[in-house]
């Protein structure tokens, strides 16, 4: 620092190397003694615990478990908090084929997981060892986690784990650091601000994954699972298709996906232990692989009850599978999927894998259909409303918990969440959840883990602190029917009777597509075996010949939740052909839900309904008479927001995420009244750009289905702040647009603000740029069509007469970069400019960016239409340019943007439109006012 030298510090190590000269050892972290005496406990037995005597499970108790709480950790959950939301989760460690099954500790906070700790004895090698590595890899890639932790105590090894693992790869791939026992002290400041509790709450943690060295890969688990298991559907569509070929294109992508829902359903089960492990890849042995495959499905009908294995007719079920038990498939096909389920060819641990994850996976899957050929072959090909949508894209997690707090959250638990007052469970059972779009599952899942959470509070806790409740814990544990029980961990459980009493109790899903109402139905059964493998033993379920799961068949249902069976009653529809009524797939919602229909419908409908469906004429027609309010403003969305209110009882609360454009499009004005009207908005939240790879701005809305009242307010969350609006200014407002994007105090400026101005179309012309092609050129006319002759690139000089061509890129605030193009510009070019437009003094002004940028040009410069042109009108003479040039630079100016156009707030590319520009609000000077032309002096001079 004396000889002002530059430090380049490579990595975090050496940061904390090189603060330790500078820093008094007063002013840094010691380790504590605590840590000092293990450290030397562990030096002076070192060959006793590297010996075969000292075992994993030791290491854990004296070492690992005293270590980890100096870091701030809970590690015996002394808060006696639920299991779910506990510090660290101790996972039995359950040795299937050799290989331990489950991480040894999950740290989590608020009940997510930050990062794993595999646990090995000192005996290993962990330093060169590679299947520890790949082991411990295979969990935090699995769980889509950052980074993990492979320690024995003697060494400790951090793991980048973004990246896929393979099996063979070296034991320091992906390892970002690594030091010994020794070491701890040195590197106990490191340790701490890395890896304590503290360390994440704080945010260091989520710093270091991100700036610490890193061996990336982008092969993230979602995509890659994705990959796999459209590779499987390829491989049986195929084989399904060539072996055959009776076999119909509906029948066909029946077969597929239930082959592969049974596969992964099975797999997952081996992994949580609620399946022999290595079950299916005993198929792998022999011939016969489908015959003998079946056989193990027709044996999970009998085990688990769920419509993803039922062949046989029973009483109260649904019609069975009558078409995969009847098909042929080649044993190859199957021997080269079940391959790689298994470890060391999977790079999938089954047993973290998210429930998210799945349902992104399936959500990405589901997009894709099957066709046959006229030759009875397999062709994979995007959905047609997918492919005009763009895409599918899956809600995130934090969008999805949002909507279920706040709608099954308040029906729970009252609307104060920071003094909940729960409900009696016999009134939660009443509770009925509907996702009338359902997709994957994602929000039921969501929903259902919310559920399962709440009730296992109410059998064990206290209402008012939160702390175990020995009184209701007996009350609950006891008796023929329990709805808890202890794990060997110590921790209270909901019984596998009761969450499955729950699902049927309280979840409902429709969607119009077969395939993702099995989805659904796969991600809610797996959710209610997930973490019951220490309830029972697998051959106790066995003996008893008890179906461990239910049947949704009558929770999830498939149909068009739009469109009833009245849609016949329009005789002409009644012409329509098999194919097409198989399509539109009408719903009776009274038929399918009697008994919740008749009560009045369901008390809390979520999800993300599908947007910009390209309906068709008849079903255009239907629509317009069943939805009147969505005419002149149909798109999908809007009509699915009232559907929903129809579907919602009384006091019920209904709640989707959907684009903002309902809000202020014009042709809105009739939903816009319907839903200020007719159902009470009680809260906005603007999730903003909330899908990655989708160009839409969106928000949550939260109602109630009873009718709004004249002092109603709406409750808005914007941009971290949050503030209330009456209805009734909306009400009161041009076209009853919904303006909840700018709080009171702002719009109160903002006029105040507009009352002293003119508007800077009052002082400027402001035009596009010219388009760069030439009239009745190009294919099909009117495209772009560059003329060679006509723009000449150079990073020199260019012919005499030719002027720079400017694009929105080169346009900064005051500045213009310099252009290597240059144009010769003529009549050739449509939508001509006058050419004084350009040769005379202007300013310029970037059209696409997230705020106004503006620059001065008095040297003939030419534009295109990225860039907005401003000249003074001629009554306007006595101003400097540069006046309104620092206006459009200020803060000032932008605020009144963002303000007067608050849908472009947040865009990284939004469109500055002229009549955006035009209205500006900018302040008149008095030239004959001395202190105006003063003001007006000092700002120009500036």
């Amino acid at each position: 620092a004396e000889k002002q030298r530059v430090l380049l510090l490579p990595n975090t190590s050496t940061i904390y190397k090189i603060a330790g000269h500078f820093l008094n050892e007063e002013q840094c972290m010691p380790a504590p003694d605590s840590v000092k005496q293990l450290i030397e406990t562990f030096g002076n037995n070192i060959d006793f615990y590297k010996s075969a005597q000292y075992n994993e499970a030791q290491l854990r108790k004296e070492f690992l478990d005293p270590f980890f709480k100096e870091l701030g950790w809970d590690m015996d959950n002394a808060a006696g908090l639920a299991p779910q939301y506990r510090d660290v989760i101790h996972e039995a460690s359950i040795k299937i084929g050799g290989a331990t099954k489950a991480p040894d500790y999950a740290f989590s906070i608020h009940g997510q997981y930050k990062f794993f700790l595999e646990a090995k004895k000192p005996a290993v090698n962990v330093h060169d060892d590679t299947d520890p590595a790949y082991q411990l890899r295979r969990y935090g890639w699995s769980a889509k986690l950052p980074i993990s932790i492979l320690t024995d105590f003697e060494e400790f090894a951090v793991y980048d784990c973004r990246k896929r693992p393979k099996r063979g790869e070296r034991a320091s791939t992906s390892r970002i650091n690594y030091f010994k026992y020794t070491d701890y002290i040195e590197k106990w400041d490191e340790l701490v601000a890395t890896f304590s509790k503290e360390a994440i709450l704080k945010g260091s943690f989520d710093k270091y994954t991100v700036d610490a060295k890193r061996h990336r890969g982008t092969d993230t688990v979602d995509d890659a699972f994705l990959e796999e298991i459209e590779n499987w559907r390829n491989l049986l569509a195929r084989n399904f298709a060539l072996r055959n070929p009776q076999l119909s294109v509906r029948d066909l992508n029946f077969a597929v996906q239930k082959t592969i829902d049974r596969l992964i359903f099975l797999r997952i089960c081996e992994d949580r232990g609620t399946e022999d492990y290595k079950r299916l890849a005993t198929l792998l042995n022999g011939g016969r692989v489908y015959p003998r495959l079946l056989d193990l499905f027709m044996q999970a009908d009998a085990r688990y009850n769920s419509g993803l294995f039922h062949f046989s007719a029973e009483k109260g079920r649904g019609a069975p599978d009558e078409v995969t038990p009847h098909l042929k498939l080649d044993d190859t096909v199957l021997k080269e999927i079940i391959s790689k389920l298994y470890y060391p060819e999977s790079p999938y641990e089954f047993s973290v894998l998210p429930a998210d994850i799945l349902g992104q996976v399936y959500e990405q899957f589901l997009g894709k259909t099957i066709h046959l050929t006229p030759a009875h072959q397999a062709k994979i090909e995007e959905k047609p409303e997918v492919r005009k949508a763009g895409g599918v894209y899956y809600t995130p997690s934090y969008i999805v918990d949002y909507i279920v707090k706040n709608t099954l959250g308040r029906l729970l638990d009252g609307d104060d969440p920071a003094k909940p007052k729960p409900i009696a469970v016999s009134q939660a059972a009443e509770i009925k959840v509907l996702d009338p779009a359902c997709g994957s599952g994602s929000f039921l899942i969501v929903a259902y883990q919310y559920l399962l959470d709440w009730h296992l509070r109410q059998y064990t806790a206290d209402a008012e602190t939160n702390e175990p409740d020995e009184g209701k814990i007996k009350r609950h544990s006891g008796g023929k029917n329990p709805k808890i029980y202890q794990a060997p961990g110590g921790e209270w459980k909901l019984t596998t009777d009761e969450r499955k009493r729950i699902l049927l109790n309280n979840i409902h899903g429709v969607d119009i597509d077969s395939q993702a109402v099995e989805v659904t139905k796969l991600s809610l059964l797996l959710k209610v075996i997930e973490g019951e493998t220490q309830q029972v033993l697998q051959r106790d379920w066995i003996l008893e010949r008890q179906r461990i799961l239910p049947d949704l068949e009558s929770n999830i249902k498939c149909g068009n939740s739009l469109i009833g069976p009245d849609f016949y009653d329009n005789e002409q529809m009644l012409l329509l052909d098999e194919e097409s009524q198989y399509r539109i797939n009408v719903f009776d919602w009274n038929a399918a839900f009697p008994k919740i229909m008749s009560r009045g419908g369901f008390d809390c409908v979520i999800g993300n309904p599908p947007y910009g469906i390209p309906f068709t004429n008849e079903e255009q027609v239907y629509l317009r008479t069943a939805y009147p309010q969505t005419h002149k403003f149909s798109d999908s969305y809007c009509i699915f927001m009232v559907a929903a209110s129809a579907l919602t009882q009384g006091k019920g609360r209904f709640s989707f995420i959907v684009p903002n454009t309902f809000c202020d499009l014009e042709g809105g004005e009739k939903f816009r009244e319907w839903i200020l009207n007719d159902v009470s908005l009680e809260k906005l939240w603007q999730s903003g750009w909330a899908f990655s790879q989708a160009i839409v701005d969106t928000l949550v809305f939260i109602s109630t289905a009873e009718p709004s009242t004249q002092a109603a307010t709406l409750d808005v969350e914007l941009r971290n702040n949050s503030f209330k609006i009456p209805t009734e200014t909306f009400r009161q407002s041009h076209l009853q647009k919904i303006d909840f994007r700018t709080p009171p105090e702002e719009k109160q400026l903002f006029e105040k603000l507009t009352k002293t101005t003119q508007p800077l179309a009052h002082f400027l012309f402001v035009k596009a740029g010219v388009k760069l092609y030439e009239k009745g050129k190009g294919n099909p006319p009117q495209t772009p069509a560059i003329i060679e002759d006509r723009i000449y690139t150079t990073l020199g000089s260019c012919p005499d007469g030719w002027q720079p061509l400017l694009r929105g890129k080169h346009i900064n605030r005051y500045q213009i970069t310099e252009t290597d193009e240059f144009v010769n510009y003529g009549e050739w070019i449509a939508a001509p400019r006058k050419p004084e437009m350009f040769s005379e003094p202007k300013i310029l002004m970037r059209r696409t960016d997230d705020r106004l940028l503006s620059a001065y040009d008095d040297r003939g410069m030419i534009c295109v239409n990225s860039c907005h042109v401003m000249q003074l009108k001629e009554l306007n003479n006595s101003y400097s340019y540069s006046y309104f040039l620092a206006l459009l630079n200020s803060r000032l100016l932008q605020y009144a943007f963002e303000i007067s156009n608050p849908q472009m707030v947040g865009k990284v590319f939004s469109e500055i439109k002229v009549v955006y520009v035009e209205r500006l609000p900018i302040h008149a000077i008095d030239f004959d006012h001395p202190a105006d032309v003063a003001k007006h002096d000092k700002m120009v001079g500036l």
